[in-house]
């Protein structure tokens, strides 16, 4: 079964299989009609529609469409965290360069392909909700991932490197799509080369 939000993000966390699994439609069905309309055009009552349950059924998880597209949101955090740990286990070169394309391309790739994913990602795209920041918690998630595919230890050091390298991301990756619909390859090009330098500075000591 796909990942479910964190019951943080719920009125009410789904307990049996057939509630989760109305749920997964209910953000699929978020998720689509954020691309075909927009946030501004998204409603709760369009959300019931697309994912064919009740009205009520949305009001028993979201309060308003801004807690649905914030479970969106962590919902993308969990398959992102899900996918770099796979392709992080599948390399054969454990080094902090392969994991940071790894962590890149997992990003872009979402990004291209996954529904939603360009105007919520992780939350920092529309207001959605209070906006915990979501560049910290992405940074959270990625420096205990890759403390340990890289046998390092997550101390604050290593924490605020990855805030500042997920914070250059973001800035550079929003730069890339403003640029062309696929993401500007040379702004992207730019983007891992800085990343190498800097992140050099802290993971090859």
């Amino acid at each position: 079964m796909k990942p479910v939000p964190p019951a943080t993000s719920l009125r009410r966390a789904p307990v049996q299989r057939r509630s989760a699994e109305r749920l997964a439609r209910i953000l699929d069905a978020c998720a689509e009609l954020l691309d075909e309309a927009g946030y501004d055009d998204l409603s709760t009552r369009a959300v019931a529609e697309r994912a064919q349950v009740p009205i009520g059924s949305v009001y028993r998880f979201f309060g308003n469409k801004r807690q649905m597209a914030d479970a969106l949101a962590r919902r993308n955090l969990e398959r992102f965290t899900d996918r770099v740990t796979e392709r992080l286990r599948a390399a054969d070169d454990r080094g902090w360069r392969r994991a940071m394309d790894v962590v890149l391309d997992t990003y872009l790739d979402m990004k291209r392909t996954a529904p939603g994913f360009s105007l919520v990602d992780f939350g920092n795209q529309i207001p959605v909700g209070t906006r915990a920041e979501p560049n910290r918690r992405v940074a959270d998630r990625l420096t205990g991932l890759l403390a340990a595919h890289l046998g390092r230890e997550p101390d604050d050091d290593l924490r605020r490197t990855f805030l500042v390298a997920v914070e250059t991301a973001d800035a550079l990756v929003q730069l890339a799509f403003r640029m062309e619909p696929e993401g500007d390859e040379k702004v992207l090009g730019e983007l891992r080369e800085m990343l190498r330098a800097y992140l050099a500075r802290v993971l090859d000591r």
